[in-house]
């Protein structure tokens, strides 16, 4: 029992505010041996688990890894279960080690939750994007939040490039016309357009934005970038893309913006209604990043006056979005859930990516560096 009251006084004075050993021994503690309970959140798939057994990312498959894991001797606890004081997740936060959960159905990883999971260690996105986690307190409490940089950047591209094209040829009323029987091409193509010679402009040209730019360049638009990197010469030149220092210059030239940035302090609300009246007139925008870059509010009047004619994305804030969340009964909108990262080839790529990051977790080894979003109480560039 002294022994016991040794070790946790010891464990309070390395972790006591100001101490800077603090961090070096939660990294230690990153790589200690023995059996380990993991929670992983997955959206059900229910009665489409079984149509394709490389349906990864549901809950009945939990990425595939639950023999694995349970070989070794540890816990692998799964549930889709996880709002509210009663909720499933909630019953495991004081001992969990390990939180696996997706963007798609995130669990929210608030300050109060990471306070009460004393033994929480490592906060794993199994795909991108982060800001389910308070990363400021993630970092405050010496965790570890890393993701699958890069697994499923191909699928969000495509999925970009497919809105665009919905919004530019305006698909979705026709496609409507069709199931209600009905049949008026004037309809329709009073604004259909080619997306040939528009200017394409992505707020943020990290991975994804990059490969629309790339995907974008055999529809000969205009294409203009802004991010706080400029891009290396030779992709500049292999896409034409421009760079555009200055994001309030270059977004009223856009007739297509594609938000491609994450969610932080900085970008939360960023489009509000003074912005979106600075866009031009009859602009489309699509995103795919997060919903609360958008102020919700502004999008439905914009969509709703016709300042916005068109606006198309997976994400919602929050996610799932209510019944009644206004995005879903606006006019000029083609919604769908949070799907563009969750293809089944995306699926395999971020489930083969948790798998090998726990390796390395389980080895105290360190993960590839552009896959940690909060290190030794620093946060990613992108999240500063």
């Amino acid at each position: 029992m002294a022994m016991k009251r040794v070790a946790a006084s010891t464990i309070r004075a390395f972790t006591s505010p100001g101490n800077s050993s603090s961090l070096v021994l939660t990294r230690r503690l990153h790589g200690s041996p023995g059996s380990k309970k993991i929670v992983g959140v997955f959206y059900k798939a229910n009665e489409y688990a079984s149509m394709n057994p490389n349906f990864m990312g549901c809950a009945e498959r939990a990425l595939g890894i639950r023999e694995w894991l349970e070989s070794q001797g540890h816990q692998y606890i799964v549930t889709d279960d996880k709002e509210g004081p009663n909720c499933e997740l909630e019953k495991h936060i004081p001992d969990l080690e390990v939180l696996i959960t997706t963007p798609f159905h995130p669990a929210y990883v608030t300050a109060e939750r990471i306070k009460r999971a004393k033994n929480l260690k490592l906060l794993l996105t199994a795909g991108i994007g982060s800001d389910h986690v308070d990363l400021k307190a993630a970092a405050a409490a010496g965790l570890t939040v890393a993701e699958i940089t890069g697994s499923n950047v191909v699928s969000v591209a495509e999925d970009e490039l497919m809105r665009i094209l919905i919004l530019v040829r305006n698909f979705l009323p026709g496609h409507h016309q069709v199931i209600n029987g009905e049949w008026n091409v004037a309809g329709i193509a009073h604004r259909a357009y080619d997306l040939e010679g528009k200017i394409v402009g992505t707020v943020g040209a990290g991975r994804i934005g990059k490969l629309l730019l790339q995907r974008l360049k055999p529809f000969n638009c205009n294409l203009l970038y802004h991010d706080r990197i400029k891009m290396d010469p030779e992709l500049e030149k292999q896409t034409g893309a421009k760079f555009e220092e200055d994001l309030d210059a270059m977004l009223p030239k856009c007739d297509i913006i594609v938000i491609n940035m994450p969610l932080t302090e900085k970008t939360k609300g960023m489009f509000n209604k003074d912005m979106i009246a600075k866009l031009k007139k009859g602009v489309l925008i699509v995103n795919n990043a997060r919903g609360a870059i958008m102020d919700t509010q502004a999008v439905v009047d914009a969509c709703t006056s016709g300042h916005i004619a068109g606006y198309s994305g997976d994400v919602w804030n929050p996610q799932p979005a209510p019944k009644d969340h206004p995005w879903r009964y606006m006019p000029n909108q083609a919604m769908t859930p949070h799907i563009s990262g969750t293809t089944i080839d995306g699926q395999l790529r971020y489930a083969a990516g948790v798998k090998d990051m726990l390796e390395r977790y389980f080895k105290g080894e360190d993960f590839p560096p552009q896959n940690y979003i909060v290190k030794e109480g620093e946060l990613a560039s992108q999240y500063r």
